[in-house]
């Protein structure tokens, strides 16, 4: 299974077409040559070190409560389990 993302940009290589990207204080550097105009600040979905495509802040932080949701069950399933 494949899975995207997103995560918010906090610098910019724009000769390079990097951006430092952001997801809960993991920094990594990824391509952004798929996509235009990026800004610090926008939130990117990212797959295997590449920016897919811009998302606006209200998505990102919806589909990132989501991950952190399910975070929490799985931590609730495994004390479950011990």
């Amino acid at each position: 299974m494949c899975l995207a993302v997103p995560a918010i940009v906090t610098a910019l290589n724009a000769s390079s077409e990097i951006a430092t990207v952001d997801l809960s204080g993991v920094q990594k550097d990824v391509s952004t040559v798929l996509v235009d105009d990026v800004q610090i600040g926008d939130y990117l979905l990212i797959h295997v070190g590449f920016a897919l495509h811009k998302l606006s802040e209200e998505e990102a932080k919806s589909t990132l409560a989501l991950f952190e949701e399910l975070d929490i069950m799985n931590k609730q399933d495994e004390q479950a389990a011990s």
